[in-house]
């Protein structure tokens, strides 16, 4: 059986994997490299095409096609990209490019839906709760978006935008997305958000990961008071979520959802926000790792 080769192309890096196959998940290699989204859409193209050459240098084999995973998605009508925070992408038709540039067939999907028809299928829903009906898939890093998974099977809709929870309306303060819009969720509670909020009071830039550790020290008034905006906007947030879709379980990635405090003081102030007596939501940490949006692109 030929292998499954899937690209997940971030705002911050380009990841791609090699499965051995749908019915075995095992990974046959594995690379990364950066995005280097600031030198515009042909570097772009450079860069997915240079992890290609340098997987199939590592492993000796070579794809004939590629499941890839994009922060945005591609326009049903139209064929060409938007919704993407790497902007230098938008409007332009990545996939035929690509296919031009590199002679192979590529099938594009959102990386949160490739993230969460993969764990909904074969990671952490399967393994807990494998009846689910309707799974919601939390991407939180760089950017924030959300993946729908029905019975499942991904719940794209007519305008390819189903699941993007990233953009809705959370609070002013978030300031202007890229989006053109004023206080989208992935303004508020992305990583790059919560690392601007944390500059705003201490005039210092510090990377989320430290943010965390300085809050679970405790001396750090800064720090707590980011990741009390952290678990306070994510809950409000997903709580509409749940009022609209009322999922079996809700999955959280990215390098955000890694933060344990959401699945603690985030649920709880979700509870707060849902027109229930009490959230019955199931809240999983993806079991495929950081590879879940990989395996998913992998598996189209």
């Amino acid at each position: 059986m030929e292998p499954l080769w899937g690209i997940d192309l971030g705002g911050t890096k380009i990841e791609g994997v090699v499965i051995e196959s749908k019915d075995n998940l095992k990974v046959i290699h594995r690379h990364r490299i950066p995005t280097e989204k600031d030198k515009g859409y042909e570097h772009v193209q450079l860069q997915i095409l240079k992890l290609l050459s340098e997987i199939s240098a590592a492993t000796g084999l070579k794809p004939t096609k590629i499941g890839m995973g994009t922060p945005g998605t591609t326009d049903p009508l139209t064929k060409k990209m938007k919704n993407c925070n790497i902007v230098a992408v938008n409007g332009m038709p990545l996939k035929e490019d690509l296919e031009k540039k590199s002679g192979l067939q590529f099938n594009l999907a959102n990386d949160a839906n490739c993230f969460a028809v993969a764990e909904a299928n074969f990671g952490a829903v399967k393994e807990h709760l494998p009846n689910a009906e309707v799974v919601f898939g939390v991407i939180m890093g760089t950017g924030v978006g959300g993946g729908l998974v029905v019975n499942h099977k991904v719940i794209n809709g007519r305008q390819g935008i189903g699941g993007e929870w990233g953009h809705n309306f959370l609070d002013a303060s978030g300031g202007k997305c890229y989006c053109g819009k004023i206080g989208c969720v992935e303004t508020v509670i992305s990583g790059p958000a919560l690392e601007r909020f944390y500059t705003s009071l201490t005039g210092n830039t510090i990377k989320l990961p430290d943010i965390y550790q300085n809050y679970l020290m405790g001396n750090d008034e800064a720090a707590i008071a980011t990741m009390n905006r952290l678990t306070h906007f994510f809950g409000k947030s997903i709580a509409y979520i749940i009022n609209i879709l009322d999922p079996d379980a809700i999955v959280l990635g990215g390098g955000v959802g890694n933060i344990d405090l959401l699945y603690t003081e985030g649920v709880k102030e979700a509870a707060k926000h849902v027109f229930n007596y009490q959230l019955d939501t199931l809240f999983f940490k993806p079991s495929l790792g950081d590879s879940a949006g990989v395996f998913g692109a992998a598996l189209l």
